[in-house]
């Protein structure tokens, strides 16, 4: 798809992957809107990136998403991308990985407030003549790590999420559906889980640019092709990898 001078709005812009990938989408001539729940955070990367609009919005809160999709609705009436990049992973120091406030709060951010918000402008992406939705899910939806154990869990919902999102889609809609699956990147969500030893932000959002370029729709980020073929292969060797017993 083409992904020059369009309207895009991202989700968890203000630092990560959200803020690379709406850094991609300035230089490709986009109008990019940033969302995050942090006014100060959002600032700092509006300052930085100059040409964009930065929305406080708390996703997991329904007023404050429809005062988002009325914004959006009214405001940008031309909107024809919506990258789901906000994520969390909940505190790893206290309790353990498998705690149920935990999950409540993973699942909220990274799964249910996903559904929501394209529930939501799914209207409007589909009144465009070609759009396009991105879930940022990842590789450990296909086998998780036990120290993020229910992370993992909410990220493997997204990706089955999506898959089924895109078959509906697809059938009728100008609506193009993306599931771009990174490996550990290092990002202030990662750095109490050696989040420094991943990937850089900006090529993670390269290979999505390039990936959404080429209608690649499900989007291996580096080597993580190679762990999803040990996955068909043997799951008990990849969940063994995943978790440095391999």
């Amino acid at each position: 798809m083409n992904i020059t001078n369009k309207t895009v709005l991202v989700t968890g812009g203000g630092s990560g992957i959200g803020y690379a990938i709406a850094e991609n989408l300035i230089s490709k001539g986009n109008k990019v809107i940033i969302v995050g729940r942090t006014e100060s955070k959002l600032k700092t990367a509006a300052d930085s990136l100059k040409d964009v609009t930065a929305i406080r919005c708390d996703l997991t809160n329904e007023n404050d998403v429809q005062n988002l999709v009325d914004t959006l609705t009214s405001e940008y009436p031309e909107l024809s991308v919506l990258i789901n990049n906000a994520g969390l992973v909940a505190d790893t120091k206290n309790g353990t990985a498998t705690d149920f406030d935990r999950a409540t709060e993973e699942f909220a951010t990274n799964y249910f407030s996903v559904i929501r918000l394209i529930e939501k402008l799914l209207p409007l992406l589909k009144s465009q003549e070609e759009a396009a939705i991105v879930n940022v899910s990842s590789i450990s939806a296909y086998s998780p790590h036990h120290l993020i154990a229910t992370y993992c869990d909410s990220k493997a919902a997204l990706h089955s999420y999506t898959k089924s999102l895109r078959f509906i889609l697809e059938k009728d809609t100008h609506v193009k559906v993306f599931d771009l699956l990174p490996p550990m990147v290092n990002t202030d969500m990662t750095k109490d889980f050696g989040g420094e030893a991943g990937l850089a932000p900006s090529q993670v959002a390269k290979e999505l640019m390039t990936a959404m370029e080429n209608d690649e729709y499900e989007i291996h980020v580096a080597q993580t092709a190679d762990f999803v073929k040990l996955y068909l292969s043997s799951p008990t060797e990849a969940f063994q990898m995943m978790n440095g017993s391999h």
